[in-house]
């Protein structure tokens, strides 16, 4: 993660994402820097438009959030509704051993 958030800050200071920055800013950082991520991050990088991208995955990401907590919500009454009758399968499971054992 932190290649790609080194991307990311020189996006956000509107500098050029090169393996010579990106190496500087990890380096900055007191990162060990890996030569071989930084090329292949410059690499996969090259023609994306992150700006669209960055759009693009907050656009995907809201509708995902907005739909889980109301499934949760949800399921919550379900949930619970199971541990009910689990704990009551166990007690009368557990009542009938007593009676196997007392005859």
């Amino acid at each position: 993660m932190q290649y790609v958030y080194s991307a990311m800050v020189l996006y956000s200071a509107g500098k050029e994402i090169t393996e010579d920055a990106i190496t500087a800013i990890l380096n900055a950082a007191g990162v060990e820097v890996d030569a071989a991520k930084v090329k292949a991050l410059v690499a996969s990088l090259e023609g994306v438009d992150i700006k669209e991208a960055i759009a693009n995955a907050s656009v995907a990401a809201a509708p995902a959030a907005a739909a889980a907590a109301p499934a949760a919500a949800a399921d919550a009454p379900a949930a619970a509704a199971a541990e009910e009758e689990e704990e009551k399968v166990s007690e009368d499971e557990a009542a009938a051993g007593l009676s196997a054992l007392f005859g």
